[in-house]
């Protein structure tokens, strides 16, 4: 069977491949060869980064983030943590799960109301957070950074490969935040997604942590509800829906468009 190589190409590593008698691939790093393959053993070769040296970006807050390329997007490395808009005014907080679900406008909580979980994890935003059109035109992401629409979200799932496969390759690899069995997750993008479950807007209630991740767009569906992406453990696959706009999930800002 076929293999399917992919090298991280991370800004420590200065490694060379070259091709012996067209037959054989090696990869030297100092020191010495670290892989020998034969050619027709390979299927693909794919390179990625896992973040671009030396790049990051600070919020408000002064939150740090790693900035991750993925084709001709730069995204967050992380979920965002923020508890200020970019402008400088509080995002309110609510911990109170018969006040979360009634709320109309910007809040944002913790799971479980515990602060431990903002790291990893980071914060969970209602939809009212991050419409700008509806709260006063102010950005939870830093300046030069949004919420990505639903079409954005739509061209970074399809550079992946599509709906089927795309969630495998932004998941986090591993078992240490993922429950068991964690299909699909190779983390090829560098996105690494963390399942950070969400805040139903229905009662307030905390679900799905280690099982589920979610991420607003910044996309209206109907007058009651938003677009969001989501992906879980026991999938390789992205999913698409929309639910109401008092649900609280994740964010991941998208550098703007020069």
């Amino acid at each position: 069977m076929k293999k399917l190589f992919i090298i991280s190409i991370l800004f420590f590593f200065t490694g060379i491949i070259t091709f012996a008698q067209q037959d054989t691939m090696f990869i030297h790093q100092p020191g010495g060869i670290v892989l020998k393959v034969a050619i027709n053993d390979i299927d693909s070769i794919v390179f990625y980064s896992s973040g671009i040296p030396g790049n990051t970006v600070t919020d408000i807050d002064g939150n740090v983030y790693n900035i991750v390329q993925i084709g001709n997007q730069e995204w967050f490395g992380q979920n965002l943590k923020v508890t200020h808009f970019n402008d400088g005014s509080e995002i309110a907080i609510e911990t109170g799960n018969d006040n979360w679900s009634n709320l109309s406008t910007p809040a944002y909580c913790w799971y479980n109301n515990d602060l431990a979980n903002k790291n990893p994890y980071g914060a969970l935003y209602n939809w009212f957070t991050l419409n700008e059109a509806g709260n006063g035109g102010k950005n939870v992401c830093p300046e030069g950074w949004h919420v990505p629409s639903d079409d954005e979200w739509e061209t970074l799932v399809t550079y992946l490969g599509g709906q089927y496969e795309a969630g495998g390759k932004l998941k986090e690899t591993g078992t240490v935040h993922w429950n068991s069995p964690n299909t699909g997750a190779t983390n090829e993008s560098g996105f690494t997604a963390l399942p950070g479950g969400y805040r139903a807007g229905t009662d307030g209630a905390f679900v799905a942590m280690n099982e589920k991740a979610y991420w607003w767009s910044d996309t209206e569906n109907y007058s009651s509800s938003g677009w969001y992406r989501n992906i879980n453990n026991n999938s390789a696959q992205v999913y698409r829906h929309h639910l109401g706009k008092d649900f609280g999930y994740s964010v991941r800002c998208l550098k703007d468009e020069e």
